[in-house]
């Protein structure tokens, strides 16, 4: 899974570059100007432009930029400053790189909101969610669901699972609803029980006279959610294609777009509905 871009993860990295306060360290400009280009975001590199600007509003403008225009490449940016910053020394403590203490744990915690674990030498890594519970999983679904939204195709199957990220999200549903989930259970039944345990209506459950529009609406949902979960690959566990070969890219990323409405869809739902 690539890196997360969001507006917390561009300042914690403008944060790990800032050198203004302190006497210089790497990356140089001319490092970030190489890794820039790298991440093809020269548009939105503001000293590229003409700007006169520090080590820190650099990548601020730049990522700001690419979290507008470009996506993709500023999360291969972050990548590839971390990848630096760990090289150079800017996580090991003496070097004449060092970040700083205060810098890491900023990073640290910004990466940690979008399901990622961010290690104090530099180590980025999607965190397991089968080790995941309550709030911490609801959040890293969410950080999922946001890539989702944007169509990444690593969005759609969960580091460290075979699920999906529909299936995990039913499951998550369900074992915050009843303490747990039938792991046995296959794609439709699971989530069929999750949208009864949420007062959610099914293609199984009958119209009733007078009943509410969003009924309706649930029941397109449920259909929508078993119709994307037929186009997957079963045999992908997060390495290739999760997709059937028949499937196209353009209908790929749909499909990871739906999924990521739906799931979206469906915590609101429960969160809504939780408790008295």
């Amino acid at each position: 899974m690539t890196a997360p871009l969001t507006d917390s993860i561009i300042f914690a990295m403008a944060r790990l570059v800032d050198d203004a306060q302190s006497e210089t360290r790497e990356p140089s400009h001319s490092d970030l100007e190489f890794q820039i280009n790298r991440a093809r975001l020269t548009s939105g590199d503001p000293k590229a432009q003409g700007q006169l600007v520090g080590k820190a509003k650099r990548i601020r403008g730049t990522l700001s930029w690419a979290l507008e225009n470009n996506p993709s490449g500023g999360e291969a940016l972050v990548e590839s400053l971390l990848s630096f910053l760990r090289a150079s020394g800017g996580f090991r403590p003496g070097s004449p790189n060092y970040v700083g203490a205060e810098a890491i744990t900023n990073a640290i915690a910004a990466f940690r909101a979008e399901g990622f674990t961010l290690t104090q030498d530099g180590e980025l890594q999607p965190q397991i969610l089968e080790n995941l519970s309550g709030a911490a999983l609801s959040n890293a679904l969410e950080s999922y669901i946001r890539r989702a939204k944007r169509g990444a195709e690593d969005a759609a199957l969960l580091s460290g699972t075979s699920k999906d990220l529909l299936e995990a999200t039913a499951a998550h549903i369900l074992v915050e609803r009843n303490g747990s989930y039938p792991q046995g259970a296959n794609f439709e039944g699971l989530l069929g029980m999750a949208f009864v345990a949420i007062d959610l209506a099914t293609p199984q459950h009958p119209i009733q006279p007078g009943e509410p529009p969003q009924r309706k609406t649930e029941r397109a949902i449920f259909s929508l959610a078993c119709g994307v979960n037929a186009m997957r690959n079963k045999l992908g566990t997060g390495h290739g294609r999760p997709w059937l070969t028949s499937i196209t890219d353009t209908e790929a990323r749909a499909a990871i777009q739906f999924m990521g409405t739906i799931a979206e869809w469906l915590l609101h739902a429960h969160a809504r509905k939780k408790g008295p």
